[in-house]
């Protein structure tokens, strides 16, 4: 394996990587900021590209695999208005996924709509005009709320500034984000700058309205076509796989975000192909579609161009695929130690397999940390709920805040050192996992987690029908499943050292032997993988991945200091500590009701080829709209009974969703066990 290893590091070519990259970002429906999105004609001329740079660099059976997704065609929005000093500007706005079509330059009113709430536009008259308005994503809500409140109320669209959050690199910078709604709820982006230079003029006029010129085309056509472009280096084993992947869509031009993952992606496939390497299993590269956003109308509108690869176009490759190594954002330095977020099961192995690789030098000098669990944000989490054991290149929090999805994520973001850095690490990666006979997954990392997210407080105060608590049932049932899930793990370990050491050792016919022996343990390793997804992955209101108890478990903790506050007569700490931390119940504080409940059905009611991954992750909805209004009209004077008992009733319905909860994370439990003694036998 050191062989290998060192002739692949001699093929390294970075400038190659690079190369690619800018080349990618020359794919734009819209010619001054850039954007290949979903089903557009820039993301099908970017997939053209892709499909013949992995012909030139020698992958072989390459597709183009044909998905169906809401497409959307961004070319233009630029806005005219008079200035304080009476000239004329014109300003570059961005777009969310929604139709506008001005037909030309054409005339609109623009009224200031501060943020958008229903407080800031119940006593505006924005029918037919367009909104101005400030928003902080990160701390506050996501742009479909304000966009569907103001359509609601008969506006043409808003015009959306960034108030902190996102691109905060610069007052000059836009943004883009995936809208999560309706493609009739029109939404543009300005830069900070512009919309305070903007409201200088508004602020003149008594009415805060004044009149613009824009010329603006965005159009979102439901039920195209677009495709993941796959290339292969085949391994002697068709049947056992490694996948690579990374998304060629992107907003603005979209360097780090995600040229240069596809880049490095291709770059490490033409280094493998050039070293000469021949691989055991097939090595699979696969360039993704439609991550950014694939699905209109819908909470869970990203990550549609994998999900469909693996739930529709090639489900077989579950149980053949060892793991993913998936790409976002490699060639971009953040503090001293370097992320790998990973499903919990390679914890283990990614911890032993960091010391062994040969590293480059001078860039994450404090070390390499991985990170759990598998997150929504990425494709990754779309591979790993199908049964394919994954990791990503973590997105850090300083450059989501400062440069992610915004003008500013270009070339000037690049760090050779730390693209070389991921370049060789994850090449050697591949070549780790392809000399694998095993899938290296160890069960207990997750159970282990599990155990963390267990808060006795709430558990403790559920009765199971044997008569003890729920908090003792699931501690008693993972400690017993933690001695088969380590034997298990010793097992996969044994089998995957031997096989390393005989194909070291040039013995092929032993390492045949030892193969064909693995071939049953892999697949009941890969099986129970898929089988701890399907019934331990849930979701939160916000995306988070969590246990199935933790969303009735957290509930619970915050309806009872909510109860508590009110008891003590303090609505205000009901309000600002506890409430809004209860399912999506932070938007029916800024809301209406109609707006809220719209959000709310449109996450849990829709049919699976529009929730995609999220389909069935939710775990219920405990709606305190009208409670959260009641409570904040009464203030901290009020008589609290109704929506005392309202809250009380609310818990004894989580208390009853909470025992079905445990009930199915015992019984998976038990069917986890027997799966583990499955993989001794």
């Amino acid at each position: 394996m050191a062989q290998a290893q060192a002739q692949f590091i001699e093929k390294v070519d970075t400038q190659y990587a690079y190369d690619f990259a800018l080349k990618l970002g020359t794919f734009r429906t819209n010619e001054a900021l850039g954007y290949r999105s979903a089903g557009s004609s820039a993301e099908y001329e970017a997939g053209e590209a892709i499909k013949e740079e992995m012909a030139a660099i020698g992958l072989q059976n390459i597709t183009k695999d044909e998905i169906t997704v809401d497409a959307w065609t961004f070319e233009y929005a630029k806005l005219t208005y008079t200035t304080v000093d009476g000239s004329q500007k014109e300003v570059e706005l961005g777009m969310y996924q929604t139709n506008f079509d001005s037909s030309g330059l054409s005339e609109y009113t623009l009224i200031d709509g501060g943020q958008g709430t229903q407080e800031d536009l119940k006593d505006l008259d924005v029918n037919g005009k367009l909104v101005l308005i400030d928003i902080n994503q990160r701390e506050n809500w996501w742009v479909n709320y304000p966009a569907y409140e103001a359509y609601l109320n008969g506006a043409l669209g808003v015009i959306v500034a960034q108030d902190g959050g996102y691109s905060e690199i610069s007052d000059d910078a836009l943004n883009a984000q995936d809208i999560c709604g309706s493609e009739d709820a029109a939404a543009f982006s300005i830069s900070r700058n512009d919309a305070n230079a903007i409201r200088e003029t508004l602020n003149q006029k008594a009415s805060h309205e004044m009149s613009i010129k824009l010329d603006a085309k965005s159009e979102v056509v439901r039920d195209q076509k677009t495709y993941n472009i796959v290339g292969t280096i085949p391994g002697k084993d068709p049947e056992s796989m490694v996948l690579m992947s990374a998304h060629y869509d992107a907003y603005f031009e979209g360097f780090q975000d995600n040229s240069v993952a596809v880049s490095l992606m291709l770059g490490i496939a033409k280094s493998l192909v050039d070293s000469g390497y021949t691989p055991e299993k097939t090595l699979v590269f696969i360039a993704t579609a439609a991550e950014e956003w694939g699905v209109s109308n819908t909470r869970y509108d990203w990550s549609t161009g994998a999900y469909k690869q693996i739930f529709e176009v090639h489900p077989e490759w579950v149980g053949k695929v060892i793991a993913n190594i998936n790409f976002e954002l490699p060639a971009m330095v953040e503090g001293d130690v370097d992320q790998i977020r990973a499903s919990y099961e390679l914890t283990s192995y990614l911890e032993t397999f960091i010391p062994s690789i040969q590293s480059s030098e001078g860039v994450f000098e404090g070390g390499v940390e991985i990170i759990n669990p598998i997150q929504t944000w990425s494709d990754d989490f779309s591979f790993s709920i199908a049964g394919i054991p994954s990791s990503v290149t973590a997105l850090r929090g300083g450059f989501a805040a400062s440069t992610y999805h915004s003008p500013m994520d270009d070339k000037t973001t690049y760090s050779e050192a730390a693209l070389r850095h991921h370049y060789h690490m994850y090449g050697q990666l591949m070549i780790h996992y392809d000399r694998l006979a095993i899938s290296p997954l160890d069960f207990s990392t997750r159970l282990e987690a599990f155990k963390e997210r267990l808060d006795e407080s709430v558990l403790g105060g559920v009765i199971m029908d044997d008569n003890i608590t729920a908090y003792d049932a699931l501690s008693a049932k993972i400690e017993s499943l933690e001695t088969f899930a380590n034997q298990a793990w010793e097992r996969v370990k044994t089998l995957n050292d031997a096989y390393v050491k005989a194909l070291d050792e040039d013995k092929q016919d032993e390492a045949q032997s030892i193969l064909n022996e693995a071939a049953d343990v892999n697949h009941q390793v890969l099986e129970t993988f898929r089988y701890v997804e399907d019934n331990f992955v849930r979701l939160t209101w916000e995306d988070v991945s969590i246990f199935p108890h933790e969303h009735s478990q957290n509930n619970l903790i915050a309806l009872k200091d909510s109860i508590q506050a009110l008891e003590n007569g303090v609505a205000s700490e009901a309000l600002d500590n506890s409430l809004y931390l209860i399912d999506n119940n932070w938007y029916a504080y800024d809301w209406s009701k109609e707006t809220y409940e719209y959000f709310t059905d449109y996450a849990i009611n829709q049919p699976q080829d529009r929730l995609l991954w999220g389909y069935g992750r939710l775990q219920g909805h405990v709606d305190l709209y009208d409670v959260i209004k009641s409570l904040q009209a009464k203030g901290d004077q009020g008589q609290y009974a109704e929506e005392l008992e309202i809250l009380k009733n609310a818990v004894e319905g989580e208390m009853d969703n909470l025992q079905a909860q445990v009930h199915h994370e015992l019984n998976a439990l038990d069917g986890l066990s027997t799966k583990l003694q499955e993989i001794l036998k």
